[in-house]
């Protein structure tokens, strides 16, 4: 983990730390949302590092047979959930799906990686975007079935979010190791 170079005095914000990696370190004091919101970036950039120096053949590759699970529609999907959360859920979008498959696990002939992630990112900053300036407690509603209508806080769509990343993260792991032998957070 990095630090910052200069010493700092008491009441002094620190520099977000990072990885090696790169990754951001969630915040370890702070208020909830910070933390909430760090640990989602932490597992964001958790995806984007095990996608890192592989091409677009090795992102299609579903090596854990009989799934056809492949990091690009990991990508895909967390594309799609970063907009079903954010746009329609607590911005209360009439926002289209991503992808053609709601899910946006199918794979395009024509969409690589790079696409892909050029996506996913444009979610997640509009994602940022809506989520400025509300509280915690400000509420949507969810709008696909089974739970349609049924309301949730932003605290609720945060956590959820993060536990989707960090379960999706596993299998990410698996699917790196793999397909180039690469482990690690």
């Amino acid at each position: 983990m990095t630090t910052p170079s200069t010493p700092r005095s008491p009441g002094t914000p620190e520099a977000p730390l990072t990885l090696p990696d790169g990754r951001p370190v969630p915040p370890m004091t702070g208020s909830e949302r910070a933390m909430l919101e760090g640990w989602l970036d932490f597992h964001r950039g958790t995806l984007e590092l095990k996608c890192r120096g592989l091409d677009d053949r090795q992102v299609r590759l579903a090596p854990a047979e009989p799934s056809s699970l492949t990091l690009l529609g990991l990508v895909q999907h967390l594309a799609e959930v970063e907009r079903n959360w954010f746009q329609r859920v607590l911005g209360g979008l009439d926002a289209p799906p991503v992808f053609e498959e709601a899910t946006g696990y199918a794979l395009d002939p024509q969409r690589g990686l790079r696409d892909a992630l050029a996506v996913w990112r444009r979610e997640i900053a509009r994602g940022r975007e809506l989520l400025a300036g509300r509280a915690l407690e400000d509420t949507g509603r969810i709008v696909d079935e089974p739970m349609a209508g049924v309301e949730v806080s932003v605290r609720w769509v945060l956590i959820h979010l993060i536990e989707e990343y960090a379960r999706h993260n596993g299998h990410a792991d698996i699917l790196r190791e793999r397909i180039d032998g690469t482990t690690g957070a």
